[in-house]
């Protein structure tokens, strides 16, 4: 699956917009609510997706002439680094709920994340085409900001407030068919196609070999 740079770059300039518009609106009491995240509050979900913006934000900065060896669909597959070789899914889980308490209030969380998305948004704005390093991986830019875009629109469902941008679902739709080998059924909307092929809703029937996706 391969994404052109302006469509990757819209995709996720919209995500940010949409994203920046949900934290104007949570309040400490929605910030302690559930998310769709096995384990995670709504609060825990925004601190786990501020260390990754940040971390994409770096990556902003990795230009490379190599060619990409990784495109939109298969970076999924990969798993990412670990500062810590010993740590596990659950370590990091618990690493995120333990920063999300560190704040006094949840809201402290928003105020510490909303700069780094509008600061994400003036980079990827500025971004040219070509390829970045990332995670031990080279992808064009379009595939990289696609990635992303998809990664911001799955939490932003995850934490149930506000609608993610349609251009981020879009491409979770494409990235979510581009692994199964098949499109999925015509019959669910993008937001259900993102929830079922990342996890968070059942799969549909005859997929459970290559859905859902952990990240």
């Amino acid at each position: 699956m391969r994404v052109d740079h302006a469509t990757g770059q819209a995709g996720l300039i919209a995500a940010l917009d949409a994203l920046a518009d949900a934290l104007d609106a949570l309040t400490d009491d929605r910030a302690l609510a559930p998310s769709r995240c096995h384990g995670w509050l709504v609060c825990d979900v925004l601190a786990h997706l501020h260390l990754g913006l940040q971390e994409m934000l770096l990556g902003t900065l990795q230009t490379t002439h190599e060619a990409p060896d990784t495109d939109a669909a298969t970076y999924w597959r990969a798993t990412p680094p670990r500062s810590d070789p010993a740590a596990d899914d659950l370590d990091g889980l618990v690493f995120a709920r333990r920063l999300a308490a560190a704040y006094r209030r949840p809201t402290g969380l928003v105020a510490h994340l909303r700069p780094t998305v509008l600061g994400l948004r003036t980079a990827v704005g500025a971004m040219a085409d070509g390829a970045v390093r990332f995670q031990g991986h080279v992808l064009s830019t379009g595939d990289f900001l696609a990635t992303w875009a998809v990664e911001v629109a799955v939490h932003h469902l995850d934490i149930d407030v506000g609608d993610p941008a349609a251009a981020a679902l879009r491409l979770a739709r494409q990235t979510v068919d581009a692994i199964a080998g098949e499109r999925m059924p015509a019959e669910l909307g993008d937001a259900e196609v993102a929830l079922s092929g990342f996890g968070r809703i059942a799969v549909p029937d005859g997929l459970g070999d290559r859905l859902p996706l952990h990240r």
